[in-house]
């Protein structure tokens, strides 16, 4: 599933890439290639546990 989450983000990005590279670009697959970027970041940020009290208490 961690592989998806990055193959998420490049594909995405390799689309994003490739609608804004055009001199006539689709601002369609644009924005698919942005939402399909932002799913894989969404996804691999939920897996990134929060700080903790005592954590936060030491970085201050």
């Amino acid at each position: 599933m961690k592989y998806f989450n990055y193959l998420l983000i490049i594909i995405g990005a390799i689309i994003a890439m490739y609608a804004k590279g055009g001199e006539q670009q689709n601002q369609y697959i644009l924005i698919v290639g942005i939402v399909i970027l932002m799913i894989g970041i969404y996804r691999i940020a939920k897996t990134i546990p929060s700080r903790t009290k005592s954590e936060d208490d030491t970085n201050v």
